[in-house]
């Protein structure tokens, strides 16, 4: 009866977005008003074709099921809501896309002006549509990430009204931190292994802070070993020097001079850990694995984790979680390349038989 129809009462929904699911970790009071868009509590997983090659208990951290598509929603909604409450009306970012989208949707959400820097033709189209359909003002730099992330921070320095959102922005760390705890909680157990993308390096640093938050609190009685993988024409911190011109399918993690470089190097030495690198063909042939052999449909950068995982080896019945940063359909013309659209047949049935060879 229509009579008996009640309104949802939204205080009793089940998950509020990070911030305020794991609100005693965060640097929030009551006077942060909450910038969210629902975002965390991210499938993870079971890999059973991966976990039988590496005879492991193998699963997916999929943040392509945030609210724009990637892992950056965890920190933005902290970034963006810590913005609001200092009083900022503008943010900036440089971005190869992921970040971009993120901070045009919550800075959206929050009535705020978002301006985007990204490098000229080094952007996925998927994600740059994604900025400006959320009304971003997006610039395109004649220069590389790390040239247009300089130009971000000297806003950010010469101007008290406008708020800087990349990653050296500490409440992204912070509240990226997040996906550690899910991990944990979801799996009731902690990972021996967590193999992820390193680009800018946020990520890795970011799981490393939620896992020692974890342990120092007692809720866990280790930590995995980190294990970083970046794209080998774009590897900086592998090399040890700085990659002016980095080159990778791979666009998320194209980044030559990372911000978190030290922070993820301190992850990699206290965990026991590794940062290597993996090829543009190594990292498409994972990112063809996951969705022919686990269903999984990510981005190119996200399979790094994976393509890791395949070359590494890992102790016999250990539990592993690869990070999937962001959703396939952020870079569609990357998935295009990869498969081959099937010719047209004659719409019958006997046609239709022949080609299923029934």
């Amino acid at each position: 009866m229509a009579e008996d129809f009640k309104r949802p009462d939204h205080e009793r929904l089940v998950w509020r977005g990070v911030v305020e699911e794991y609100r005693s970790f965060l640097p929030v009071d009551e006077n942060t008003p909450v910038i969210t868009l629902g975002e965390g509590r991210t499938p993870l997983i079971y890999a059973p074709e991966l976990s039988s090659l590496k005879s492991a208990d193998v699963y997916l951290k999929y943040e392509g099921g945030n609210p724009t598509g990637s892992f950056k929603d965890r920190g933005m909604t902290l970034a963006i809501s810590k913005a609001a409450e200092e009083g900022s009306q503008t943010v900036v970012c440089a971005s190869t896309g992921n970040t971009s989208a993120s901070a045009a949707a919550y800075a959206a959400k929050a009535g705020m002006t978002c301006a985007v820097l990204i490098p000229e033709g080094y952007i996925a189209l998927g994600k740059l549509a994604q900025a400006l359909i959320y009304g971003a003002k997006v610039m395109q730099v004649k220069g590389n990430f790390d040239q247009a992330l300089q130009i971000v921070r000297e806003l950010g320095e010469h101007s008290s009204k406008i708020t800087v959102v990349n990653s050296i922005n500490p409440y992204r760390i912070e509240g990226q931190k997040t996906g550690a705890f899910e991990i944990v909680d979801t799996l009731g157990v902690v990972p021996d292994y967590h193999f992820i993308p390193v680009g800018n390096a946020g990520n890795i640093t970011a799981y490393w802070k939620g896992y020692k938050e974890y342990l120092k609190r007692g809720i866990t009685a280790s930590a995995p070993k980190m294990m970083g993988f970046q794209a080998a024409g774009a590897a900086p911190i592998v090399l040890g020097h700085v990659v002016e011109h980095p080159e990778t399918v791979a666009t998320a993690i194209r980044i030559g001079n990372p911000a978190s470089w030290e922070n993820a190097m301190q992850a990699r030495d206290e965990s026991g850990g590794a940062i290597s690198s993996v090829t543009d063909g190594e990292i498409l042939e994972a990112y063809r694995f996951l969705a022919a052999k686990e269903s999984v449909f990510c981005e190119p950068a996200s399979a790094a984790s994976v393509a890791g995982l395949l070359k590494t080896e890992v102790k016999r019945g250990s539990v592993v979680v690869c990070v999937l940063t962001g959703h396939g359909l952020k870079d569609p013309d990357a998935a295009i390349s990869q498969i081959s659209v099937p010719e047209a047949v004659d719409a019958t049935y006997d046609a239709i038989c022949r080609e299923l060879g029934v």
